[in-house]
């Protein structure tokens, strides 16, 4: 059987989270930064396993009135988002393995050197069970690229060229890269679309996600007056022209622009509805409190029948420059 990066739709062992601490740059609002967090795990834990690395394990397993499903594990790290830095589940002759790919801080941004030793503790710990780990020296953050499951990949050459990830790799050294380790057949590139206040420099699960092998859920935005209109017009252009592995459109389903959200300078903050999160009997997706969140409900019921629909308020979260999604990583069985 040939190898491929499982898509997140399949059936999880568990979902890792990394909770915010006094040494990361949500101490000066640590209480209310906690609460996003506590809601996302709980969401979770409804139907499977969540492992919560966090400084204090008795501080926060006391902040849940219940923790079933819950792991607390003590483990150092610089930040809490562990899209970036967490495990990839791939499928190999058959075998389930974890890939632990490097993190730099998306391009030195921040400091990274604990977060980056994360899966090797954890693995080393026994958490995963016997499930094998293969360590690999290339940056590549879980935030990056999206896997129908079936040897497509979806990605942003903005991100994965960059000269601040790997030296600036070509568009062809990073297919024989992704086909090596994640054995990807092919590789869909998107080479418009951002969101302002982000410092991922376009992760695809903030701007375009599979949720099947025909079907992409993309942000999409309708304000000619918006300064993303341009850019994420040329994105659902080009969307349009990709095909399936069976040289088919996709089924393509536009999630609205979020009303703009500013931090207290005046900065855009980088809130988005493709951040969500699918977990066994979930959908879990960011709410920010803004008149656009009742559109993205219901087009989340549409196109999730058989999940429930659980929204968390992601407010907190994008001041620091993240989401949802970005908080969590799932462990596939």
């Amino acid at each position: 059987m040939a190898k491929r990066l499982k898509a997140e739709w399949e059936k999880q062992k568990a979902v890792l989270m990394a909770f915010p601490h006094e040494g990361t740059d949500w101490a000066d609002d640590l209480e209310v930064a906690l609460t996003p967090f506590i809601r996302i795990a709980q969401a979770i834990a409804y139907s499977e396993p969540v492992y919560i690395i966090c400084r204090d394990k008795d501080s926060i397993s006391d902040k849940f009135c219940s923790t079933h499903n819950m792991s607390f594990i003590e483990i150092p790290t610089n930040d809490t988002w562990i899209r970036d830095y967490g495990y990839l589940s791939i499928e190999d002759g058959g075998e389930s393995r974890l890939i632990d790919f490097a993190f730099d801080g998306w391009g030195k941004k921040f400091d990274a050197s604990l977060d980056n030793l994360v899966n090797k503790i954890l693995h080393k710990r026994g958490y995963l069970g016997t499930m094998p780990l293969d360590s690999i020296d290339l940056v590549l953050e879980g935030g990056s690229i999206e896997s129908d499951g079936a040897g497509t990949i979806l990605t942003t050459s903005h991100c994965l060229c960059n000269l601040n990830r790997n030296g600036g790799l070509s568009k062809a050294e990073v297919v024989s890269k992704l086909s090596e380790h994640l054995g990807a057949q092919r590789i869909l590139w998107l080479d418009h679309g951002y969101l302002a206040g982000d410092d991922t420099d376009s992760h695809i699960d903030t701007l375009a996600r599979f949720i099947d092998q025909e079907s992409i859920v993309y942000v999409k935005c309708d304000d000619r007056e918006d300064e993303h209109y341009a850019s994420l017009l040329k994105m659902e252009e080009q969307l349009q022209e990709f095909r399936t592995i069976d040289d088919k459109p996709y089924r393509l389903i536009p999630l609205p622009m979020c009303e703009a959200k500013y931090d207290l300078e005046g900065r855009r903050l980088p809130a988005t509805y493709a951040n969500f999160l699918i977990t066994n009997k979930a959908l879990i997706y960011p709410a920010y409190s803004a008149t656009t969140d009742k559109e993205a409900d219901i087009i989340f019921r549409e196109i999730f029948p058989d999940k429930e629909i659980i929204p968390i308020n992601c407010t907190k979260l994008i001041e620091e420059g993240g989401s949802l999604h970005c908080s969590t990583m799932q462990i596939a069985q």
